[in-house]
């Protein structure tokens, strides 16, 4: 009897929650919450790849440019709103961000 090469296993398996939130969190980039100086913040990374615009840090006032991995931070606490916080969101490089 001939073998057959098809896969197994994952064919008509339903995903669980943990995979598809894993996948999920993994497309986002992995965003959290951080506090700074009183102020409950959302940070985002982007990868190099996902960067394709130019911005300037608000750390250091230069450009983060096209291709280079940064983070995007916003309020997370929604005092003016949750649609004025995501308008307000801004690129920041890792670096400046962690010292800022």
């Amino acid at each position: 009897m001939p073998r057959s090469n098809r896969p197994r296993g994952r064919q008509g398996r339903v995903p669980d929650d943990d995979e598809e939130n894993g996948l999920g969190r993994l497309l986002a980039g992995w965003r959290r919450t951080e506090t700074r100086r009183g102020i409950v913040w959302n940070v985002q990374p982007v990868s190099a790849v996902q960067a394709q615009k130019s911005y300037v840090c608000p750390g250091c006032g230069k450009d983060v440019a096209p291709g280079v991995a940064h983070v995007v931070t916003w309020r997370a606490d929604g005092v003016m709103g949750d649609a004025a916080d995501i308008a307000a969101r801004r690129h920041w490089h890792a670096h400046c961000w962690k010292i800022s």
